[in-house]
């Protein structure tokens, strides 16, 4: 019953946010799943000891200075989201198509006039845009409750033991965002004989529960990088990362009168709107050593990621019954705080064979219970004590390969995101939000022009709960979402 509760917390922090940021929030945007060039994603990402790329700054800096001459390259992307729920017996479809620009930079490469051979060799530059994390997503389950109604939830806000004003509910001094806005249209109504306490207009189960998810937005990195070799055994690298997230979530949640067993009422719609934008600083130092032609080493640490982060927010209600309409609308809300992410510490090694192909791995280590929410003017230490309970150290990891057959290189790449959840306290259904990304490529290099293409195919399942009661459990929505990424990248390097 103890791990019903919490992952019943899991479920209502998903929805009713809107006036305090959760711990849904803080996995969400520590959660990355790196963009960059097509070369690099047709590897699975894999590109920690290989270097030469520009996804290299946002991973492994040090890979700016195997780089040997300048170069320019950008990268368009289009993705296609498929998402399957399966929500109280009934499976709904749904899809998102989206375009956007995965990279964009330049690096520049400047030898040492007269170099040691075994001294410094080469000190580059470079600067540009990785993108790190989409957020498009279209999901939509609708199914029948024969158990409970989101107007309970409303109902356990106000029955408490001294129950709730109706004059602070009609005003929107309590709940303005939740009981409030069910109120004022009539979906929760005070007991004859006893003003200070509710009943909702759906005394018993059985309705038709719809919900829809719209998501946009990303996150991104503009990087400023300094690479160097050293005795071409040697390279060493630094990023000043200068990441900004934009995600915009709107909802609607109905429940319908089925087969007119409630006289009077039809159904009622429930409409949330949040925006969230946030600008944050890291930095990035790593390291490759070159143990000889066939054989390197890479290893990178992120720090934490310190983010300023607002939020807008506002709801609207719409209740449908045979005489009338009621519409109500929230007050606009804004929240201003801070949010810092996990450190990261990225090891890898490569192999280079005979010139002509290369096999890379990565392994990525984070530990998700470091994740914090702050705020000047609220405290988080509830929303702090979730990330701890709830989530985990967790390891991914990326191994990709390319062979290089005249002037054309081909590609392919795996990459795994562990679980952010522990274990006993995973959601059910085994959406655990693992990831499984399969990729490949092909690229073709003329003279001072190269053109690469990429494809990624990538899996993942999450758990959705439209709200939470703590008295019974709610059953939630399981998404399986199947992401077709297509990238190109042209470069020029001179």
């Amino acid at each position: 019953m103890r791990k019903t509760i919490i992952l019943l917390a899991i479920g209502m922090v998903c929805t009713f946010r809107l006036a305090a940021q959760t711990d849904v929030d803080a996995l969400r945007y520590s959660q990355i799943f790196p963009g960059g060039t097509a070369r690099s994603m047709a590897m699975g990402g894999a590109f920690g000891a290989l270097g030469g790329d520009f996804s290299c700054l946002s991973m492994n800096p040090a890979g700016i200075g195997l780089y040997r001459k300048s170069e320019f390259t950008f990268t368009p992307s289009l993705g296609d989201l498929k998402a399957n729920s399966s929500y109280l017996g009934t499976s709904t479809d749904n899809s998102r198509f989206n375009f956007n620009i995965s990279n964009g930079g330049y690096v520049g490469n400047y030898a040492i006039p007269n170099a040691n051979p075994e001294g410094w060799q080469n000190v580059d530059f470079g600067i540009g845009y990785n993108r790190q994390n989409s957020f498009q997503s279209n999901i939509t389950f609708q199914g029948v409750n024969n158990n409970n109604s989101l107007l309970d939830f409303f109902l356990g806000q106000v029955n408490t033991y001294n129950g709730t004003l109706p004059g602070d509910l009609g005003s929107g001094n309590v709940y303005p965002f939740d009981a409030s806005l069910a109120y004022n249209a009539f979906l929760i109504n005070p007991i004859n004989g006893d003003s200070m306490h509710y009943n909702s207009v759906l005394p018993n189960a059985g309705e038709i529960q719809k919900m829809t998810i719209n998501t946009t937005g990303s996150m991104g990195e503009m990087v400023l990088s300094l690479g160097a070799n050293y005795a071409n055994k040697l390279y060493f690298g630094a990023t000043l990362g200068i990441d900004f997230l934009n995600y915009n979530e709107n909802s609607q949640y109905t429940e319908i009168n089925q087969h007119d067993s409630i006289p009077g009422f039809r159904k009622y719609d429930l409409n949330r709107t949040l925006n969230t934008s946030g600008n944050g600083i890291n930095l990035k130092l790593g390291m490759i050593y070159r143990a000889n032609d066939f054989l390197r080493f890479g290893l990178a640490v992120h720090t934490p990621t310190y983010y300023t982060m607002t939020d807008n927010y506002s709801a609207t209600i719409t209740s449908v019954f045979d005489s009338a309409n009621h519409t109500f609308a929230s007050p606009n809300g804004t929240f201003d705080y801070s949010f810092t992410s996990p450190l990261r510490v990225i090891g890898s090694i490569a192999f280079i064979i005979n010139q002509v192909g290369a096999i890379s791995a990565d392994y990525e280590f984070l530990d998700y219970t470091s994740a914090q929410l702050s705020s000047n003017t609220f405290s988080f230490s509830d929303a702090n004590a979730a990330i701890q309970q709830k989530y985990t150290a967790a390891s991914n990891f990326r191994l990709g390969t390319e062979w290089k057959v005249s002037n054309i290189r081909l590609r392919a790449g795996y990459a795994y995101y562990g679980s952010p959840f522990t274990g006993s306290l995973a959601p059910p259904n085994g959406a655990n939000q693992t990831t499984n990304s399969f990729s490949g490529g092909i690229g073709v290099k003329e003279n001072a022009i190269s053109i690469d293409l990429g494809y990624v195919y990538s899996v993942t399942k999450q758990y959705y709960l439209p709200y939470a009661l703590a008295t019974q459990p709610v059953e939630g929505a399981t998404n399986k979402l199947t992401n077709n990424v297509f990238v190109m990248t042209i470069g020029y390097r001179f």
